[in-house]
């Protein structure tokens, strides 16, 4: 089969009429086949992917297909596809169709791309592995014994193991960086309101974002340029127009760096990611660009700033979900309010269930001072601090992950697992872009990942730089 891991040359194919769509949804659903032991989709829309397909060939035929044609794409089972289950991998959403498009998702559709299936993912995009799915633990196809990262973990995996073209994911601290890190692939986490939040099942509404996740730069700024905008459904979207992201790929200056001191003086920092990280700055140095050291020694605030801030708007998010007008209902519920306990309790995984609880403790009456309200003003700080550096840097390049892929089932406490979010949520605390390109990778075969973050809404220069980057380090 032909190559089809980048969407130009999927073009190439589909106008020299060497393939059709339905040659190239019908190789994706073999592959997918094939490789069902690594856990990625939790449903396949074969008869339906296949249909389209046909359509968007007949499209191209009579020259009004859209942008995406041929592109297919897979979803994170927490944005909302019309008519399609809906389940952000928990229990407690069993039998949920939802009953809209999303914005992005519709935005999509409307330019000919084919939506192949549901991804599995942490539930409720909480974790960072993939492994509190209700549904089982995805696997990283670099090495099926370790994990793929999370919480968007399979749609990492779906790119990383040509299941689709590109996928949508989420994040909210990480969780489309750091699963692009641990498969080797391109992960994207746009300014926070770039896109259109309409149809994502919230987690933390102030940091929620949808990502995108394919295998090369082209790709994603395509995918970008199409789904983001305004948007009447959202109130929080940011009003801008959309640059031509795909037009401003070309790299041809020299620009200021920042990578911060902190993040590789660090002793949780694997040595081999120490190592192409320092690569990778030196190769800037070299090219002529102006390469510094800065301090961040707020860095140890990151992690507690956020997971108290997440987990409090966690708590109020999904006190939606009572099983009193969808999804589960407990059998052994008698009255009202057992009704309430025991589906939640008996639905909701642990780490869900920890979360709830820990956001409720930090907005009671008695602490809410003590940590929702200082976490917030520390927040800020780490924000205006963040936002400086870049006033004076064009970038900050720094390890996406601390450590390479972990094996699954390795790590014994949650605080180990909120570690591995180190790096990527100083980017989601101040709301700014920030990309994961793959940078080599350790003895293992394990991939590695470079962050790279940049100034609000300058996806487009960040898409240049990167690119950049990854053609001569690859």
């Amino acid at each position: 089969m032909k190559d089809l891991r980048s969407f130009s040359r999927i073009q190439e194919y589909l106008v020299e009429g060497v393939l059709t769509c339905e040659d190239i949804v019908t190789n994706y659903l073999q592959n997918i086949q094939e490789q069902q032991h690594l856990n990625v989709f939790l449903d396949v829309y074969s008869d339906e992917a296949l249909q389209r397909a046909q359509e968007v060939d007949q499209k191209i035929q009579a020259g009004t297909a859209g942008r995406l044609a041929g592109m297919v794409i897979g979803l994170k089972d927490i944005l909302c596809y019309q008519d399609h289950k809906l389940q952000a991998s928990s229990k407690i959403l069993d039998g949920f169709h939802s009953q809209f498009n999303g914005t992005a998702i519709q935005r999509l559709l409307d330019e000919d791309a084919i939506i192949i299936g549901r991804q599995n993912c942490d539930e409720f995009a909480m974790g960072s592995s993939n492994e509190n799915s209700a549904f089982g633990v995805t696997r990283n196809a670099a090495d099926l014994s370790a994990v793929p990262g999370g919480s968007s973990g399979a749609s990492a995996v779906s790119v990383q193991a040509n299941l689709c073209t590109a996928a949508l994911g989420s994040d909210t601290g990480g969780s489309i960086r750091q699963p692009a890190a641990f498969c080797g692939v391109v992960g994207l986490k746009p300014t926070y309101s770039r896109i259109s939040r309409y149809g994502l099942l919230a987690y933390a509404s102030s940091f929620d974002t949808i990502g995108i996740f394919t295998n090369n730069i082209e790709d994603n700024a395509l995918l970008l340029e199409i789904i983001a905008g305004k948007d009447n459904y959202d109130s929080t979207v940011y009003q801008g127009e959309v640059p031509a992201y795909t037009r401003h790929l070309e790299f041809d200056r020299k620009v200021k760096v920042a990578y911060i001191e902190e993040t590789l003086d660090n002793n949780g920092l694997n040595e081999e990611v120490l190592v192409r990280t320092k690569k990778a700055i030196q190769f800037l140095k070299e090219d002529g660009h102006q390469v510094e050291s800065v301090h961040f020694p707020m860095l140890n605030y990151l992690l507690p700033t956020y997971y108290i801030l997440t987990m409090a708007e966690a708590s109020s998010n999904l006190s939606r979900f009572d099983g009193v007008k969808y999804g589960y209902r407990s059998k052994d519920a008698h009255n009202l309010e057992a009704m309430y306990k025991k589906s939640r309790s008996e639905a909701f995984g642990e780490e869900v269930k920890r979360r709830i609880m820990l956001g409720t403790f930090v907005l009671s009456a008695s602490y809410y001072d003590a940590y929702y309200t200082k976490a917030q003003k520390v927040r800020r700080l780490l924000r205006d601090a963040t936002l400086k550096i870049l006033d004076e840097y064009d970038f900050i390049v720094l390890p996406t992950t601390p450590t390479t892929a972990f094996k699954i089932g390795e790590t014994n406490t949650p605080l180990e697992m909120y570690l591995a979010d180190l790096f990527t949520v100083q980017a989601s605390i101040a709301g700014v872009p920030a990309i994961s390109i793959p940078n080599g990778e350790d003895h293992a075969g394990l991939p590695i990942g470079l962050q790279i973050m940049g100034g609000n809404f300058q996806e487009d220069r960040l898409f240049a730089f990167s690119k950049y980057i990854l053609d001569n380090l690859a």
